[in-house]
């Protein structure tokens, strides 16, 4: 008879070690039985609730092709912990001629056979059922104190003695500088970049990755709210990040669902994510529309209206809206006493706190205690190929922790007054002929503007109070009518204003 062995461990308490246990005693009982194994399968950490398993569904498809005529187990419930699955899956293998074995559990062929399997699947259900249902009431009266329930520790966050949260002040700093820069416009990736050159790790020690960026940015935790299955307690862990900065954040990523057509677009929608429907909220989406001529013509429309989900606003033109916000934004804010004004703020946020430089010093420190160690090895005779390359390691980690040190005291240095202003006064400068300079003065001023029928409202990074341009509509196309301000005044709460030192924060970090 030929035989395959299905072997399998979970990942309560069992270790790689239990499979070639498993493996021996298959191995042995199919020597003493005369049977020929001709293959094994192997899920590892893989719970038995399902048949969701590769390995376990491999083995059951090529059953059919008639290679083998047993599958041998260690014990029944290394096939099946669930009596519907296993039914299901052993009716499957009678059809392909081929039948089930435990190694390590006798059971006849008869009907007694039959019951005696049915009671030992029936009791590994139960112990698994049992085992959860004690898992979950421990986690869950866990989560009731708002301890900590096994996982990784969100980056700026450390467990103390009783398994609560606490906020760790050394890379807390950086959780909330990541939030900033997102809700500024910067994109993951230099998000990433940013954890990376601080040298900030993520939850499970390794260096950042876009996924675990995006990971960050969404965890609700650091708002304060705790969370395990049903059981939501606000407050319940010591916020790094106010609700309010969470909102917004949450913001940008929904509205990053509609960049990736944008960037994908042969044209550059300037104003995607910052163009809103002023009727519903939603944001206005480029696209792009041929004539009977076959010219192309390019608008922004708003995704609920072109979805045709209860919103009238019709697409606006992209080189009227642009050349408009442009122009407004140029007009605003390069006037003499806004710019006094921004760089005065400027001036007065450089004074915050340090996080960067006490992080890398600490990081420092552990390096050259580890050196201490190898060298200390070394004298005492040990060495050895791996000692030279830890050697070599550390060595190479303790240069690049002190350039990012001197790069970081280089970075505190803080600009005058007058160098913000002469920053200021070249960006008026710039040639607005180029897009991408027409795309720095938007992403760098403009926070959010709201299209209405009569007129935009533009909310800026750098002011407190909203612009209101009046404007004529002629068709499908929106300009300008040149006329006062309006007779009402319009308050927009659907997009919450950055406030002014965070906007600086972004622009200045990095003494632009």
């Amino acid at each position: 008879m030929k035989a395959v062995i299905y072997a399998r461990y979970s990942c309560d308490n069992q270790r790689e070690e239990s499979i070639d246990g498993q493996l021996r005693e298959c191995k042995e009982f199919a020597e003493r039985r005369g049977m020929k194994v001709v293959g094994i399968y192997i899920d590892r950490a893989m719970s038995a609730k399902t048949d969701n398993r590769p390995e376990f569904q491999r083995m059951i498809k090529e059953s059919a092709n008639g290679i083998f005529d047993a599958v041998i187990v260690w014990k029944l419930d290394r096939f099946a912990r669930n009596r519907y699955d296993s039914a299901y899956n052993k009716a499957t293998l009678r059809k392909n001629g081929v039948k089930v074995i435990s190694a390590t559990e006798v059971i006849s062929e008869g009907a007694e056979g039959i019951i005696l399997e049915s009671v030992l699947e029936g009791y590994a259900e139960y112990y698994s059922a049992e085992l959860s249902e004690k898992v979950i009431r421990g986690m869950t009266e866990n989560a009731l104190k708002c301890q900590f329930n096994g996982g990784y520790i969100p980056v700026g966050y450390y467990i103390d003695e009783n398994k609560h949260y606490q906020v760790d002040e050394l890379t807390a700093p950086f959780v909330k500088e990541a939030f900033l820069m997102y809700i500024n416009g910067k994109h993951i990736k230099d998000i990433v970049k940013f954890f990376n050159e601080n040298s900030v790790l993520s939850s499970q020690g390794k260096t950042m990755t876009k996924t675990t960026v995006s990971t960050i940015l969404q965890n609700r935790k650091y708002m304060g709210e705790y969370q395990y299955r049903d059981i939501v307690v606000p407050d319940g862990v010591p916020a790094i990040i106010t609700k309010e900065l969470f909102t917004l954040a949450q913001k940008r990523v929904d509205q990053n669902r509609y960049a990736p057509a944008s960037l994908r677009s042969d044209v550059k929608y300037m104003l995607t994510t910052k163009l809103i429907c002023g009727d519903c909220g939603s944001f206005m989406a480029g696209e792009t529309g041929t004539g009977r001529t076959g010219k192309r013509y390019h608008y922004y429309k708003c995704v609920k209206s072109k979805k045709k989900e209860n919103c009238n606003r019709k697409a606006i033109r992209k080189e009227v809206v642009e050349e408009t916000i442009i122009e407004t934004t140029i007009q605003s804010i390069f006037v003499d006493e806004v710019i006094s004004e921004i760089a005065e703020k400027v001036t007065a946020w450089q004074e915050k706190e340090d996080t960067t430089t006490p992080l890398l010093e600490k990081q420092l420190a552990e390096v050259e205690k580890s050196l201490g160690n190898v060298m200390s090895a070394i004298e005492m005779g040990i060495v050895t190929e791996t000692t030279k390359k830890r050697m070599n390691e550390l060595e190479s980690i303790k240069m690049d922790l002190q350039i990012k040190l001197s790069q970081a005291e280089m970075e505190t240095q803080a600009l005058t007054k007058e160098q913000i202003e002469f920053w200021l006064k070249n960006m008026e400068k710039l040639n607005l002929a180029s897009d991408t300079n027409r795309q720095r003065i938007i992403n760098t001023f403009v926070n959010s503007i709201y299209v209405y029928d009569d007129r935009y409202v533009i909310n800026f990074n750098c002011r407190e109070e909203s612009e209101t341009i009046p404007l004529e509509i002629q068709g499908n196309v929106s300009f300008l009518n040149g006329m006062g301000e309006p007779t009402s005044v319009y308050k927009i709460d659907a997009h919450p204003k950055i406030h002014v030192d965070t906007w600086i924060f972004d622009v200045f970090r990095s003494k632009n």
